[in-house]
């Protein structure tokens, strides 16, 4: 009994202790994470991020503020040499940086002109001031080589890589591939560089400086090249200097697919009866922008019961083409149009059973089907040019070889 006293006393002393202990723990202090943007610690303001809406101005946001006429006007003449406030536009993000205590006055107005720059208009002195940042941008530099699968789109999205770029590959393209008729195997390879904004914040895409597209089993290389070295655009040529543009696009849209062929005998589906289809159907979603295949003259626009809405290029002595059905048409008669130009939009108006555009080609007044035309090319390369184009392009096309071989090894 006498030990099982003295335990109990040992035990109430040790938790007395411990208990004592627990007492003298200061419990840990957070750390305010300090958040820092726009050149400003935000952690000592009141921030409030906006978008500029339909009917906003400088002066109407500075009003809602609390400025009156009079302070509005000294802001904009102290600041009108250093920020064009014409160019807000509606959709654009701005942020205001206010007082934490009340009554929260304004002290600094950012705006975000697109995601590179931003202007900042300080009111925090008695005279306003404002200047514009350009954010750092670094150019990243990838070779992307992929499978098909599905569309090129979905492609490259599994690769890793910016959707901008099936846009920027299909306009490479676009003379040579018919992108309704890629299918799963087709091979590509793309040297791209691209834009970061502070190292890590996707910005675009800056060139492409190579590539290829395995297409029905033939590899088809582009590389941009200046032949006069002051143009503002390059031209996409082969590996053999052969250019890739043609007259003529593939097809009157960007991304569709072919409901119904060139055919001297189809079943007509409105009508009901056996007749000839001189042209070729692409189906599309209602308003798709339709463009001219080639450069030319709009020889007709106009209406009637089969084609619905349509318009007729003219492209010069040999080639014509037309576009029917569109739900509204764009170009006028008589007006030139450069080849890729939105000349109206998909539409079912006249003898269609659904959205799409008819594509008819005349060659020497006579309808024969596009699809089944070798078309003429743009200018050559000059011979002069290419001892300094072959120079240019055999170190890349070596680069994407070496990285297709690596990849696509059997």
């Amino acid at each position: 009994m006498k030990y099982l006293s003295a335990i109990l006393v040992l035990l109430t002393l040790i938790a007395c202790k411990e208990e004592e202990k627990t007492k003298n723990i200061k419990p840990a202090v957070k750390k305010e994470v300090i958040n820092k943007e726009f050149g400003f610690t935000l952690n000592e303001f009141k921030v409030v991020r906006d978008t500029i809406q339909n009917g906003d101005t400088f002066g109407k946001l500075l009003g809602d503020e609390g400025y009156d006429a009079a302070q509005v006007h000294k802001v904009t003449e102290a600041i009108k040499d250093s920020f064009d406030l014409r160019n807000i536009r509606v959709g654009k993000p701005f942020t205001m940086l206010k007082q934490k205590q009340s009554p929260n006055k304004l002290q600094v107005f950012v705006y975000q002109p697109d995601n590179t720059s931003y202007y900042v208009v300080d009111l925090r002195d008695s005279i306003a001031k404002a200047y514009k940042t350009v954010k750092p941008v670094t150019i990243k530099r990838r070779i992307i080589a992929a499978e098909i699968e599905g569309s090129l789109a979905e492609t490259l999205d599994n690769a890793g890589a910016s959707p901008a770029l099936a846009h920027e590959l299909s306009e490479i393209y676009a003379w040579s591939i018919d992108f309704f008729k890629i299918q799963k195997g087709d091979k590509f390879a793309v040297t791209v560089n691209e834009k970061y904004i502070d190292g890590t914040e996707y910005a675009g895409i800056e060139s492409i400086e190579a590539s290829y597209f395995e297409y029905k089993g033939k590899k088809i290389y582009a590389f941009p090249f200046k032949q006069d070295v002051n143009a503002k655009r390059a031209d996409y040529y082969d590996e053999e200097g052969k250019v890739l543009k043609s007259m003529f696009l593939k097809a009157p849209l960007k991304f569709s697919r072919i409901s119904s062929r060139f055919s001297p005998r189809r079943f007509h589906p409105v009508q009901g009866q056996w007749k000839a289809h001189n042209g070729t159907d692409y189906a599309a979603p209602q308003g798709t922008p339709i463009m001219t295949t080639a450069s030319g003259v709009v020889e007709r626009t106009g209406y009637t019961s089969g084609n619905g809405n349509f318009v007729k290029v003219r492209h010069n002595g040999m080639y014509s083409t037309q576009y029917l059905h569109m739900s509204r048409i764009i170009a006028r008669q008589g007006q030139r149009v450069t080849q890729g130009d939105i000349i109206g939009l998909v539409g079912s108006t006249g003898l269609a059973t659904g959205p799409h555009v008819c594509y008819r080609f005349w060659k020497n007044g006579v309808q024969v089907d596009a699809l089944r035309q070798k078309l003429p090319s743009s200018e050559p390369m000059t011979d002069k040019h290419k001892p300094r184009f072959i120079a240019y392009m055999t170190p890349l096309k070596k680069e994407l070889d070496s990285i297709s071989n690596i990849k696509f090894k059997q």
